[in-house]
């Protein structure tokens, strides 16, 4: 079972930290020393050992008793090819368990994300960009309710995090980034779920 972090502080560390790493502001490699980030976070070391404790469960960052936390590496680019499947299947069931239970403050949530995702793109701001679309897609998991989909998503995306950032950098214009995912939210509104899953299939790639 996934472990839980005290919802507030310990939450938000997580979840910067988080973004740190899968936008690439963290490199693959370096060392997360608990008195650096005590520092940063202005906390003691307990709240920081906590959530490294949690990424390293996501598999984001790799723990070793001699060197202490580091970020964990990417899978190879030959993975895409098994992941991507797996992330059409997960996020599509993950639409189906929340398509019909979806609320004004669901989509305010998607809306924040995209308008960051906006600002980013138009002043190309990839690893922002980046950040983002992961955040848009782990919300459409985090939705389900669904503990176990979480998790599984986590370790996969986790693995997978550098593929964001290349594919970004392949746009001619990055606003793309942004308009790619208006149709979903669209798609999401009019409860269509075969609409739905055939878009978010067709956007992941």
């Amino acid at each position: 079972m996934e472990p839980q972090l005290v919802r507030g502080l310990g939450e938000q560390i997580v979840e910067r930290l988080r973004e740190d790493i899968y936008s690439g502001r963290i490199a693959e490699g370096e060392r997360l020393r608990e008195v650096d980030l005590a520092e940063r976070f202005s906390v003691s070391r307990g709240p920081i050992r906590d959530a490294l404790r949690q990424l390293s469960w996501e598999g984001i960052v790799h723990t070793d008793r001699n060197r202490g936390a580091q970020v964990a590496a990417s899978a190879p680019n030959e993975i895409q090819e098994l992941i991507i499947p797996l992330r059409r299947t997960i996020e599509g069931y993950a639409v189906r368990l929340f398509l019909d239970d979806l609320t004004d403050a669901d989509f305010d949530r998607w809306d924040n994300i995209l308008e960051e995702m906006r600002k980013a793109c138009r002043a190309r701001d990839f690893a922002t960009a980046s950040e983002q679309d992961i955040a848009f897609h782990r919300f459409l998991v985090e939705r389900s309710n669904s503990p176990d989909l979480l998790a599984t998503w986590s370790v996969i995306v986790s693995r997978v995090r550098g593929h964001f950032r290349e594919s970004h950098l392949r746009y001619t214009d990055p606003m793309d980034i942004y308009r790619e995912h208006t149709p979903l939210i669209n798609a999401f509104k009019s409860g269509d779920s075969q609409l739905s899953i055939q878009l978010l299939e067709a956007h992941i790639r």
